[in-house]
Parts: C-alpha cells; structure tokens; sequence
C-alpha cells in the first residue's frame, strides 16, 4: 500500500467516523426528547391518578348521601321504588322493593 492509498483510506475512515458521530449526536436528541416526553407524560399521569382518586372519593360521598336521602324518604311514608315511587306507603307498610334499593350496596 503506497502512501496516497494510505492516506485515501484514512480520509475514508475519518468520513466514516464523522457520520456515526452525526448519527450517534442525532440519537441522542431523539432520547432526549423522548426522555422529556416521558418526565411530562409521568407527571401529566400522576396528576390525573390524583383528580382520579379525589372524584372517585367525593362520587362515594355523593352516592352515599343519594343513599341517605332516599331513606329519609322512605322513612317519611313513601314509596322509593320504581313500581311505586313518590306513592305513600299505606300504614307505613314495608316495601320489598324498597326495602332492596336500601340495601344494596
């Protein structure tokens, strides 16, 4: 191998290594990128976990004070069933129907 193939061959190695280098540099800004999406996308979930937890908390609240009113209706003499609803109970008498929608849980 004289001289100038020798030195072609380095030109050639040198032009290699640069575009791996491009390559590996442009890698790198995608993982970079990527890496903040996914910081963002963490973040962005652990918000909607949060407000989650917090409305499936304050929906138990609510159903249970649904709950309560319609036992306060019942209690009051009326009917809470969908046979009979807002109908007085005669004598107070007991409801099977309504005594199940009470009791479910």
């Amino acid at each position: 191998m004289d001289k100038r193939e020798l030195f072609d061959a380095l030109e050639d190695f040198s032009q290699q290594l640069l575009t791996t280098l491009a390559e590996v540099e442009a890698i790198q800004n995608h993982l970079r990128g990527v890496i903040e999406e996914n910081t963002a996308l963490r973040l962005e979930n652990s918000k909607l976990r949060e407000r989650l937890a917090k409305d499936t908390t304050a929906s138990a609240k609510n159903s249970s004070s649904g709950k309560e009113n319609l036992r306060h209706v019942y209690e009051d003499g009326f009917h809470i069933c969908n046979y009979d609803y807002g109908k007085r109970r005669d004598n107070d008498e007991t409801c099977m129907f309504c005594d199940e929608l009470l009791n479910r849980e």
